[in-house]
């Protein structure tokens, strides 16, 4: 459940201009989840948001720039234990995870910057990844089965 609602929160932010907690509280309670304050504190806390200035000179969350920094053991975890299987076709690979947490997975996969995805396409709890050419994708599946079956729990 929890990485569900924090992959609603990310949804939220980037779909609405979230300027406080309460109004982010009010948006997740909208979308179905039964939230409290101290839960959607944490939350901002974990997901690491922040408050930038739009152009209107209003303060909003927004997800942190990841892009610069290495894969973290948080998003191995989150990847190896929503993800449920994946197969291939081509240069396409669809992963299928648990529900509500098809974005977090594609955030871990993004994270781990693979050379030869083009780029990743998320729904509630499937993921489609379209890799460069076919010949790069045991390339790639070979990077997951690694982080899937590695020992640290």
């Amino acid at each position: 459940m929890r990485l569900s609602r924090q992959n609603k929160i990310l949804e939220i932010i980037k779909t609405n201009d979230v300027e406080t907690q309460d109004q982010l509280l009010t948006l997740l309670r909208d979308a179905g989840y039964s939230v409290t304050q101290a839960t959607v504190s944490r939350d901002i806390r974990e997901l690491q948001l922040v408050k930038g200035q739009g152009k209107d000179g209003r303060y909003r969350y927004t997800a942190g720039n990841y892009e610069s920094r290495p894969i973290s053991d948080r998003f191995i975890k989150i990847f190896r234990e929503t993800t449920l299987s994946y197969a291939s076709a081509q240069n396409l690979i669809v992963i299928k995870t648990l529900p509500g947490c098809a974005g977090a997975a594609g955030e871990a996969i993004d994270t781990l910057s693979l050379e030869h995805i083009v780029g990743t396409v998320c729904g509630d709890n499937t993921m489609l990844i379209v890799v460069d050419n076919e010949e790069n994708v045991p390339y790639i599946t070979g990077a997951f089965d690694k982080v899937l079956n590695s020992s640290e729990q």
